[in-house]
Protein backbone atom coordinates (compact mmCIF):
# COMPACT_ATOMS: atom_id res chain seq x y z
CA UNK A 1 0.00 0.00 0.00
CA UNK A 2 1.40 2.93 -1.34
CA UNK A 3 0.42 5.74 1.65
CA UNK A 4 2.09 8.83 -0.54
CA UNK A 5 -0.55 8.34 -2.85
CA UNK A 6 -2.92 11.44 -3.41
CA UNK A 7 -6.26 11.08 -2.00
CA UNK A 8 -8.91 10.44 -4.81
CA UNK A 9 -12.75 12.23 -5.40
CA UNK A 10 -14.55 11.08 -8.13
CA UNK A 11 -16.44 14.00 -9.84
CA UNK A 12 -19.44 13.46 -12.06
CA UNK A 13 -19.94 16.35 -14.46
CA UNK A 14 -21.89 17.14 -17.84
CA UNK A 15 -19.40 16.58 -21.21
CA UNK A 16 -21.32 16.95 -24.35
CA UNK A 17 -20.87 17.74 -28.06
CA UNK A 18 -22.46 20.76 -27.70
CA UNK A 19 -22.20 21.97 -23.82
CA UNK A 20 -19.14 21.67 -21.22
CA UNK A 21 -20.22 22.34 -17.70
CA UNK A 22 -18.67 25.49 -16.33
CA UNK A 23 -18.89 24.53 -12.86
CA UNK A 24 -17.75 20.91 -13.46
CA UNK A 25 -14.45 22.53 -14.84
CA UNK A 26 -14.23 24.61 -11.77
CA UNK A 27 -14.44 21.90 -9.65
CA UNK A 28 -12.07 19.54 -11.45
CA UNK A 29 -9.30 22.23 -11.27
CA UNK A 30 -10.08 23.16 -7.39
CA UNK A 31 -9.75 19.49 -6.55
CA UNK A 32 -6.32 19.11 -8.21
CA UNK A 33 -5.40 22.47 -7.29
CA UNK A 34 -5.93 20.81 -3.57
CA UNK A 35 -4.02 17.43 -4.08
CA UNK A 36 -6.79 15.40 -5.03
CA UNK A 37 -6.62 12.55 -8.26
CA UNK A 38 -9.62 13.20 -9.40
CA UNK A 39 -11.20 10.14 -11.33
CA UNK A 40 -13.39 12.46 -13.91
CA UNK A 41 -16.40 10.83 -15.03
CA UNK A 42 -17.93 12.10 -17.61
CA UNK A 43 -21.65 12.04 -18.57
CA UNK A 44 -21.78 12.72 -21.90
CA UNK A 45 -25.93 12.95 -23.02
CA UNK A 46 -29.16 14.71 -21.39
CA UNK A 47 -30.39 11.40 -20.67
CA UNK A 48 -27.30 9.32 -19.18
CA UNK A 49 -27.25 13.07 -16.96
CA UNK A 50 -30.74 12.43 -15.97
CA UNK A 51 -30.25 9.11 -15.12
CA UNK A 52 -27.59 9.61 -13.18
CA UNK A 53 -29.25 12.41 -11.07
CA UNK A 54 -32.34 9.96 -10.02
CA UNK A 55 -30.03 7.33 -9.34
CA UNK A 56 -28.55 9.58 -6.69
CA UNK A 57 -31.51 12.08 -5.92
CA UNK A 58 -29.64 15.22 -6.99
CA UNK A 59 -31.24 17.95 -8.83
CA UNK A 60 -27.96 19.69 -10.57
CA UNK A 61 -24.44 18.16 -11.67
CA UNK A 62 -21.19 18.10 -11.34
CA UNK A 63 -21.53 16.04 -8.14
CA UNK A 64 -18.16 15.30 -6.22
CA UNK A 65 -17.61 12.02 -4.16
CA UNK A 66 -14.87 11.99 -1.06
CA UNK A 67 -13.95 9.01 0.58
CA UNK A 68 -17.76 7.61 -0.40
CA UNK A 69 -19.56 10.29 0.45
CA UNK A 70 -21.31 12.67 -1.47
CA UNK A 71 -19.89 16.03 -1.09
CA UNK A 72 -21.93 17.63 -3.77
CA UNK A 73 -21.72 20.52 -6.17
CA UNK A 74 -19.15 22.82 -6.62
CA UNK A 75 -20.32 25.32 -4.28
CA UNK A 76 -20.34 22.68 -1.77
CA UNK A 77 -16.69 21.60 -2.42
CA UNK A 78 -15.92 25.20 -1.99
CA UNK A 79 -17.21 25.09 1.70
CA UNK A 80 -15.64 21.47 2.51
CA UNK A 81 -12.64 23.13 1.74
CA UNK A 82 -12.93 26.07 3.71
CA UNK A 83 -13.56 28.40 1.00
CA UNK A 84 -15.61 31.24 0.74
CA UNK A 85 -18.87 30.47 -1.66
CA UNK A 86 -20.21 33.38 -3.54
CA UNK A 87 -24.22 32.87 -2.87
CA UNK A 88 -26.72 34.56 -5.01
CA UNK A 89 -28.69 37.41 -4.53
CA UNK A 90 -25.56 38.71 -1.17
CA UNK A 91 -24.60 41.78 -1.20
CA UNK A 92 -21.39 42.74 -2.04
CA UNK A 93 -19.07 45.70 -2.61
CA UNK A 94 -17.18 44.15 -4.85
CA UNK A 95 -18.44 45.90 -8.05
CA UNK A 96 -17.75 49.12 -6.70
CA UNK A 97 -14.08 48.52 -5.12
CA UNK A 98 -13.29 47.66 -8.28
CA UNK A 99 -14.40 50.29 -9.82
CA UNK A 100 -12.36 52.40 -7.79
CA UNK A 101 -9.04 50.70 -8.12
CA UNK A 102 -9.09 50.33 -11.98
CA UNK A 103 -10.06 54.45 -12.05
CA UNK A 104 -6.96 54.50 -9.48
CA UNK A 105 -4.55 52.32 -11.60
CA UNK A 106 -5.50 54.33 -14.61
CA UNK A 107 -5.00 58.21 -12.99
CA UNK A 108 -1.58 56.50 -11.84
CA UNK A 109 -0.68 55.45 -15.05
CA UNK A 110 -1.40 58.69 -16.56
CA UNK A 111 0.73 60.96 -14.10
CA UNK A 112 3.42 59.02 -14.45
CA UNK A 113 3.01 58.99 -18.47
CA UNK A 114 2.97 63.15 -17.74
CA UNK A 115 4.44 63.94 -14.39
CA UNK A 116 6.85 61.25 -13.55
CA UNK A 117 5.15 60.30 -10.27
CA UNK A 118 2.55 57.95 -9.53
CA UNK A 119 0.67 60.58 -6.52
CA UNK A 120 0.31 64.23 -7.40
CA UNK A 121 -2.70 66.57 -7.35
CA UNK A 122 -3.59 66.07 -11.07
CA UNK A 123 -4.03 61.96 -10.47
CA UNK A 124 -6.01 62.34 -7.69
CA UNK A 125 -8.34 64.82 -10.30
CA UNK A 126 -7.73 61.90 -12.65
CA UNK A 127 -8.82 59.28 -10.25
CA UNK A 128 -12.19 61.00 -9.06
CA UNK A 129 -12.80 61.74 -13.09
CA UNK A 130 -12.12 58.33 -13.95
CA UNK A 131 -14.80 56.65 -11.48
CA UNK A 132 -17.14 59.17 -12.47
CA UNK A 133 -16.72 57.81 -15.92
CA UNK A 134 -16.68 54.25 -14.98
CA UNK A 135 -19.77 54.23 -13.07
CA UNK A 136 -21.27 55.92 -15.73
CA UNK A 137 -20.52 53.23 -18.49
CA UNK A 138 -22.04 50.75 -15.53
CA UNK A 139 -25.64 52.49 -15.86
CA UNK A 140 -25.53 52.60 -19.34
CA UNK A 141 -25.30 49.35 -20.07
CA UNK A 142 -29.00 49.38 -19.00
CA UNK A 143 -30.40 52.37 -18.78
CA UNK A 144 -33.62 51.52 -18.26
CA UNK A 145 -32.83 48.81 -15.31
CA UNK A 146 -31.04 51.69 -14.07
CA UNK A 147 -33.56 54.26 -13.62
CA UNK A 148 -35.90 51.37 -12.38
CA UNK A 149 -33.74 50.81 -9.19
CA UNK A 150 -33.09 54.77 -9.32
CA UNK A 151 -36.55 55.79 -9.22
CA UNK A 152 -36.42 53.88 -5.80
CA UNK A 153 -35.25 56.36 -3.75
CA UNK A 154 -33.54 59.33 -5.48
CA UNK A 155 -35.62 62.61 -4.45
CA UNK A 156 -35.05 64.42 -7.86
CA UNK A 157 -36.15 61.21 -10.35
CA UNK A 158 -39.35 60.60 -8.17
CA UNK A 159 -40.57 64.33 -8.83
CA UNK A 160 -39.26 63.85 -12.31
CA UNK A 161 -38.88 60.46 -13.94
CA UNK A 162 -36.95 61.71 -17.44
CA UNK A 163 -34.16 62.59 -14.77
CA UNK A 164 -33.49 59.03 -14.00
CA UNK A 165 -32.96 58.59 -17.50
CA UNK A 166 -30.27 61.44 -17.42
CA UNK A 167 -28.42 60.94 -14.69
CA UNK A 168 -25.43 58.38 -16.21
CA UNK A 169 -25.01 60.71 -18.99
CA UNK A 170 -24.73 63.60 -16.95
CA UNK A 171 -22.66 61.77 -14.82
CA UNK A 172 -20.44 60.77 -17.88
CA UNK A 173 -20.23 64.44 -18.93
CA UNK A 174 -18.86 65.67 -16.06
CA UNK A 175 -16.47 62.98 -15.57
CA UNK A 176 -15.28 63.47 -19.24
CA UNK A 177 -15.27 66.59 -19.05
CA UNK A 178 -12.78 66.71 -15.51
CA UNK A 179 -10.64 64.14 -16.97
CA UNK A 180 -10.10 66.50 -19.88
CA UNK A 181 -9.71 69.71 -17.48
CA UNK A 182 -12.09 71.45 -19.79
CA UNK A 183 -15.03 73.46 -19.46
CA UNK A 184 -14.90 73.21 -15.75
CA UNK A 185 -18.23 75.89 -16.13
CA UNK A 186 -20.17 73.42 -17.48
CA UNK A 187 -18.80 69.81 -15.41
CA UNK A 188 -18.55 71.59 -12.49
CA UNK A 189 -22.19 72.59 -11.98
CA UNK A 190 -23.48 69.28 -12.94
CA UNK A 191 -21.24 67.25 -10.68
CA UNK A 192 -22.32 69.98 -7.71
CA UNK A 193 -26.24 69.25 -8.95
CA UNK A 194 -25.77 65.41 -9.12
CA UNK A 195 -23.83 65.04 -5.98
CA UNK A 196 -25.92 67.02 -4.09
CA UNK A 197 -29.26 65.76 -4.82
CA UNK A 198 -27.97 62.12 -4.78
CA UNK A 199 -26.46 62.75 -1.65
CA UNK A 200 -29.47 63.88 0.16
CA UNK A 201 -31.68 61.31 -1.37
CA UNK A 202 -29.15 58.75 -0.13
CA UNK A 203 -28.97 59.95 3.53
CA UNK A 204 -33.01 60.56 3.73
CA UNK A 205 -33.41 56.92 2.63
CA UNK A 206 -31.19 55.13 4.27
CA UNK A 207 -30.32 56.98 7.35
CA UNK A 208 -34.05 59.00 7.92
CA UNK A 209 -35.95 56.23 6.73
CA UNK A 210 -34.04 53.43 7.57
CA UNK A 211 -34.53 51.51 4.10
CA UNK A 212 -33.14 48.59 2.93
CA UNK A 213 -32.62 49.05 -0.92
CA UNK A 214 -30.02 48.35 -3.93
CA UNK A 215 -28.01 50.72 -5.06
CA UNK A 216 -28.10 51.87 -8.76
CA UNK A 217 -24.19 53.22 -8.52
CA UNK A 218 -22.79 50.05 -10.66
CA UNK A 219 -25.96 49.80 -12.66
CA UNK A 220 -29.52 48.22 -12.47
CA UNK A 221 -28.54 44.52 -12.00
CA UNK A 222 -26.34 45.68 -8.87
CA UNK A 223 -26.39 43.99 -5.40
CA UNK A 224 -24.66 46.54 -3.56
CA UNK A 225 -26.31 47.83 -0.76
CA UNK A 226 -27.57 51.62 -0.78
CA UNK A 227 -25.68 52.93 2.34
CA UNK A 228 -21.83 54.68 2.86
CA UNK A 229 -20.21 54.25 -0.24
CA UNK A 230 -23.21 55.48 -2.27
CA UNK A 231 -23.09 58.70 0.16
CA UNK A 232 -19.16 59.19 -0.15
CA UNK A 233 -19.77 58.49 -3.83
CA UNK A 234 -21.57 61.85 -3.94
CA UNK A 235 -19.88 63.98 -1.51
CA UNK A 236 -16.69 62.67 -4.03
CA UNK A 237 -19.02 64.78 -6.51
CA UNK A 238 -20.08 67.77 -4.63
CA UNK A 239 -16.21 68.14 -3.51
CA UNK A 240 -15.21 67.74 -7.29
CA UNK A 241 -17.53 70.02 -8.25
CA UNK A 242 -16.67 72.83 -5.65
CA UNK A 243 -12.98 71.80 -6.72
CA UNK A 244 -13.25 72.26 -10.13
CA UNK A 245 -15.09 75.36 -9.56
CA UNK A 246 -12.79 76.91 -7.61
CA UNK A 247 -9.79 76.31 -9.85
CA UNK A 248 -11.81 77.90 -12.83
CA UNK A 249 -12.96 81.10 -11.40
CA UNK A 250 -10.96 81.79 -8.31
CA UNK A 251 -7.88 80.56 -8.44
Amino acid sequence: MNHDAPPTAITYRMVMPGHVCPYGLKTVSLLRRKGYRVDDRWLRSREETDAFKREHDVETTPQTFIDGARIGGYDAVREWFGLAVGHEGARRYVPVLVVFAVAALLAMAVGWAHQGALLTVEALRGFFAFGMSLLALLKLQDVERFSTMFLNYDLLARRFVPYAYAYPFAELLAGVLMAADALPWLSAPVALVIGTVGAVSVFKAVYIEKRELKCACVGGDSDVPLGFISLTENLVMIGMGIWMGWRAFVA
